[in-house]
C-alpha cells in the first residue's frame, strides 16, 4: 500500500520566529521613517499661521520634498511599502471609532438623504466629466471620492481597490486639499447671503466641503449649533464611505474577469479591511469610550494616516505628477462647485431646516 505523503510540512517554530525576525527586521527602518516625518508633521502644526493645514498633506508634502532632492533610499523601501498598506488600512479600521449609529439619528432621515444623494450624484459626475475631460478613470474615481466623502482619507482608501500610481494619489489628495481649503474659507461668508439658518448651513458645510477639519472649521464660523451639526453630518458622510469602496472593489473585479486571458494577476483585492472599519463603529455604539481615550484615539488615527501619506510621498515622482497637466484639477475644481450647488439646491428645494 503506498505511503501518503503529508501535506505541505508545518515550518518549525523556530524558522517562524527567524523569518518574522528578519521581516521586522526589513521594514523597521523605512517604517520609523515614514514615523519621523509624521511626527514632523504633527510638530509643524505649531508653528504661527500652520494649524489650518492638515498633518496629512505637510506629511505628504515632506515626503514628496525629500524623495525628489535626496531620494527614497533602497533600505527604506520595504517599510514605506509596509506603512502604505498594513499601517494605512489599520488606520481606516481605527476611524471607524469615531463614528457612531446615533449620528445617523441626529441628522435624520431627510438630511441623511441630501448627504446620500450629494454623495451619489458628485461621484457620478465626476467620474463622467473626467472620461469628458480625458482624465485617467483612476485619477477620475480618486477625485470623485476625496470630493463626494472625506478628502485624503477617502482617496487613499479608495486607491487599495483603485490601485492608481502614487502620482495619481498625490495629485488627488492636493486637489481635495486646495479647493476644500477655498471653500473652509468662501463657504462663511456666503450664510447670510443664502438665507441659511444654523442647521442648514450646518448640513452645506457637513455634505460638501472635502475635509473633516476643514468642515469643522468652516461651520463653527455659523455658531456652536451650525458647528456640531455640521460634524455631525459629516460624520455621517463618511460612514459611507464603506459601502462606496466595497462597490469600487466589486466594480474592478468584474473588470478584472473581462480582461485577457493572463492580466487576472492585476485582479484588485476585495477590500476587507472596510468591514474592520464597519466593526469599529459597531464597537463605539455598544462601549462607551471615556472621552481622554477617544482624543487618543482620533490623535493615533492622524498620525497612523499621516504616516501612509508620508510613505506616499517618499513614492512619488514630480516628473510623473507634472506630466498629468492641468485637465485633473479642472476636474477637482468642477467637482467642488458640483458638490457646493448640488446640496445647497437640495437643501433649498426640500425647505430643510434640521
Amino acid at each position: 500500500m503506498p505511503v501518503i505523503a503529508d501535506a505541505k510540512p508545518k515550518p518549525h517554530p523556530h524558522r517562524r520566529a527567524a523569518h518574522l525576525g528578519r521581516h521586522l527586521a526589513a521594514i523597521a527602518p523605512g517604517v520609523l521613517v515614514t514615523a519621523a516625518i509624521a511626527t514632523a508633521a504633527v510638530g509643524l502644526r505649531a508653528i504661527p499661521g500652520m494649524p489650518g493645514l492638515s498633518p496629512m498633506l505637510l506629511a505628504i508634502l515632506i515626503g514628496i520634498v525629500a524623495h525628489n532632492t535626496v531620494g527614497t533610499p533602497s533600505w527604506a523601501v520595504p517599510g514605506v511599502k509596509f506603512s502604505l498598506r498594513r499601517v494605512l488600512r489599520f488606520a481606516i479600521i481605527l476611524l471607524g471609532l469615531q463614528l457612531t449609529t446615533a449620528q445617523l439619528i441626529e441628522v435624520g432621515g431627510e438630511g441623511l438623504a441630501i448627504i446620500a444623494a450629494t454623495l451619489l450624484a458628485t461621484f457620478s459626475f465626476t467620474v463622467w466629466f473626467g472620461r469628458l475631460l480625458g482624465v485617467d478613470r483612476k485619477l477620475a474615481e480618486l477625485i470623485a471620492a476625496g470630493t463626494s466623502i472625506c478628502g485624503a482619507s477617502a482617496i487613499i482608501a479608495t486607491n487599495t481597490v483603485t490601485r492608481a500610481d502614487d502620482e495619481d494619489v498625490a495629485y488627488g489628495v492636493a486637489c481635495v486639499t486646495v479647493f476644500g481649503s477655498l471653500a473652509m474659507v468662501i463657504y462663511p461668508l456666503l450664510q447670510g447671503v443664502l438665507g441659511l439658518d444654523a442647521h442648514g448651513f450646518g448640513l452645506w458645510t457637513g455634505a460638501s466641503i472635502h475635509e473633516i477639519a476643514q468642515v469643522v472649521a468652516a461651520s463653527f464660523q455659523g455658531g456652536q449649533s451650525a458647528g456640531e451639526f455640521g460634524t455631525i453630518a459629516k460624520l455621517s458622510r463618511v460612514m459611507m464611505l464603506a459601502p462606496l469602496v466595497i462597490g469600487l472593489g466589486m466594480m474592478a473585479r468584474r473588470r478584472a474577469r473581462h480582461q485577457p486571458a493572463g492580466d487576472h494577476s492585476v485582479t484588485p483585492p476585495m477590500p476587507w479591511f472596510v468591514l474592520g472599519f464597519v466593526a469599529m463603529i459597531g464597537v463605539n455604539q455598544v462601549v462607551d469610550i471615556p472621552h481622554e481615550a477617544r482624543g487618543w484615539i482620533v490623535a493615533v488615527t492622524a498620525f497612523l494616516l499621516s504616516m501612509a501619506l508620508a510613505a506616499m510621498g517618499l513614492e512619488t515622482d514630480l516628473r510623473k505628477l507634472a506630466a498629468r497637466g492641468l485637465r485633473p484639477a479642472l476636474l477637482g475644481l468642477t467637482a467642488a462647485l458640483f458638490i457646493a450647488s448640488f446640496s445647497l439646491a437640495l437643501i433649498k428645494l426640500t425647505g430643510w431646516h434640521g
